[in-house]
C-alpha cells in the first residue's frame, strides 16, 4: 500500500491559535483514493525542525504533502528550507508571476513589490497554479538514494499554501488527480455506525463475538466515543472495491441484529456526516410533524442543533429558553406550587414545560430539559449532572431522569442529544426505531 505523510508548518498551529483542519481534510481525501496516511506532523517556522521533519518523512513514505509557509513575509520560510533540502535554488517563473498579478488586478489592487517573490519557485519543481491566491504550489519528484531499495524508491513532495480554500482547490484540480493516476492500486473503505443510548464498555461487551469475527474479513474496528454517542468505524483495504463494500455491509447488517435499538445512522466516509439532529429532522419531515423546545439547563443548545440543519424550518416551530422559574411559570404555564414543592429540577416540571411549549408554539412535539449542568448548584438529593428530559405529544407525555456527572459542557450536550433521541419514539424511552430511520 502506498504510504503518505502530511507535514503542517506554522507556529500558529503549535500554540493552539488555529485548528489544523488542513491535515484532517487531506488525510480523508487521500484515503478515498487508496493512499494510506501513516503520520501527521506539525512543525513551527524553524529551519532545523522543518529539515528534520522532511528527512524523516522521506525515510518512511512515498508521498509527502506540505502545507503552510509560502507567503511573501519573512516568517514564511518553506521555499528556502526546501531549497536546502533538495540542494537546489529558486527561479523566477513568468507564468506564476502572471497568476500573482492577476489576483491583485482582478480585485483592483496594486500589487506590492514583495509579492513578486511569490513567483519564485524551486528549479526542480512543477509549479501548481493557485487560482484563489498568490502562492503557487510545487510538485517535486526525487529519487531517495539513501534508502536501500531496488529499484531506488522515488518520493513525491507537494508543497501547498496553508489557506484552506486555496489548498483544497489545488488538491482537487491537480494533486489528487495526479496521485490517483499514479498510485491507485488499492482501495480503502470506511463506514461508521452511529450508536446512542449505550456506553462504550457495555457496547464492547455486547458486540464482542461480532467484533472478533471481523478479522475473518480483514476488517478493522475503531471505537469513537463522544458525549451521548459511540461511533463504530469499520475499515477495510484491498484491490477489489466492490468486495470490500460487500464485506463491510454484511458485517453492519449483522450488527443491526445485535443492537437494533442503538443504531441511528450509517455514515459513508467522505460524505456529509449523519448527525442525530439530521436524522431526527428527516424523521419529522417524513412524518409531517413539527417540534418546539423548552430549554432550561441546555440553554438553547437543542435549538442550535436542530437549526444547524438546512431546511429545519419545515419542522421546527421554535424554542423558549426558560432559564428562570418566572419564565417557566409565566410563559410555559408551569404551576408555581409544583416548583415550590418539588423544585424546578423534577419530573413534574419537565413534563409541564414540554407540554406547555407544545401548546404555546402549536407543535406536534414539545421537548424540555431541566437540570443542574454544573459544576455548581448541586445538592445531596439532586447532584450536579441531574437532568430531566421530557417529550410531550397530543396523546402522551414521557420523561426520564439522567445523572451525567460534573462536566458542564458534556452535560449540556448529552442532555440535548437524549432529548432528540426521545422525539423519535415518544412512547418508549431510550429507543430509536430502526424502521423509522429506514424511511430516509
Amino acid at each position: 500500500m502506498i504510504k503518505a505523510e502530511l507535514i503542517s508548518i506554522g507556529d500558529e498551529i503549535l500554540i493552539g491559535q488555529i485548528t489544523n483542519t488542513n491535515a484532517q481534510w487531506m488525510a480523508q481525501q487521500l484515503n478515498l483514493i487508496g493512499i494510506s496516511v501513516t503520520r501527521l506532523s506539525t512543525v513551527g517556522d524553524n529551519q532545523l525542525d522543518m529539515l528534520s521533519a522532511l528527512k524523516e518523512a522521506q525515510s518512511r513514505a512515498s508521498i509527502i504533502l506540505i502545507t503552510g509557509g509560502l507567503g511573501p513575509t519573512n516568517d514564511d520560510i518553506t521555499k528556502k528550507v526546501l531549497c536546502d533540502f533538495f540542494d537546489t535554488k529558486l527561479i523566477f517563473n513568468e507564468k506564476c508571476f502572471e497568476d500573482v498579478k492577476f489576483q491583485f488586478n482582478s480585485r483592483g489592487i496594486t500589487m506590492p513589490e514583495i509579492n513578486r517573490e511569490q513567483a519564485e519557485v524551486l528549479e526542480n519543481c512543477i509549479p501548481i497554479q493557485n487560482k484563489n491566491g498568490t502562492a503557487p504550489g510545487m510538485w517535486i519528484e526525487t529519487i531517495n538514494d539513501k534508502i536501500s531499495t531496488n529499484p531506488p524508491r522515488s518520493s513525491i513532495f507537494v508543497s501547498l499554501p496553508g489557506v484552506p480554500y486555496e489548498m483544497k482547490a489545488m488538491m482537487n484540480e491537480y494533486v489528487l488527480p495526479e496521485l490517483k493516476k499514479r498510485f491507485q492500486e488499492t482501495y480503502i473503505i470506511h463506514k461508521t455506525v452511529h450508536t446512542q443510548g449505550i456506553g462504550e464498555s457495555t457496547l464492547a461487551e455486547k458486540i464482542k463475538a461480532w467484533e472478533d469475527s471481523l478479522s475473518e474479513k480483514s476488517i478493522k474496528l475503531a471505537y469513537l466515543p463522544s458525549p451521548g454517542q459511540v461511533k463504530l468505524r469499520l475499515s477495510a483495504s484491498g484491490n477489489n472495491q466492490n468486495n470490500l463494500i460487500k464485506a463491510v455491509d454484511e458485517k453492519i447488517s449483522e450488527l443491526r441484529k445485535i443492537i437494533p435499538d442503538c443504531i441511528y445512522a450509517i455514515e459513508e466516509f467522505g460524505k456529509e456526516p449523519e448527525t442525530l439532529e439530521k436524522v431526527i429532522g428527516e424523521f419529522l419531515r417524513a412524518k409531517k410533524m413539527t417540534l418546539a423546545v423548552a430549554e432550561s439547563c441546555t440553554g438553547g443548545y437543542i435549538g442550535h442543533l436542530i437549526t444547524s440543519i438546512s431546511g429545519s424550518s419545515d419542522y421546527f416551530n421554535g424554542g423558549i429558553i426558560a432559564y428562570s422559574n418566572e419564565l417557566k411559570i409565566n410563559v410555559l404555564k408551569v404551576d408555581s406550587e409544583t416548583i415550590n414543592t418539588l423544585g424546578a429540577v423534577s419530573k413534574e416540571v419537565a413534563e409541564q414545560m414540554s407540554d406547555g411549549v407544545r401548546k404555546r408554539l402549536k407543535a406536534d412535539f414539545g421537548v424540555s430539559t431541566t437540570g443542574i449542568a454544573g459544576p455548581t448548584g448541586g445538592t445531596d438529593e439532586k447532584p450536579v449532572g441531574t437532568v430531566w428530559v421530557s417529550v410531550a405529544s397530543k396523546d402522551t407525555i414521557i420523561s426520564e431522569k439522567f445523572n451525567f456527572g460534573n462536566n458542564r459542557e458534556r452535560n449540556i450536550r448529552r442532555a440535548s442529544l437524549l432529548s432528540l433521541i426521545h422525539i423519535s419514539e415518544p412512547t418508549r424511552l431510550r429507543r430509536i426505531s430502526y424502521a423509522v430511520f429506514c424511511l430516509k
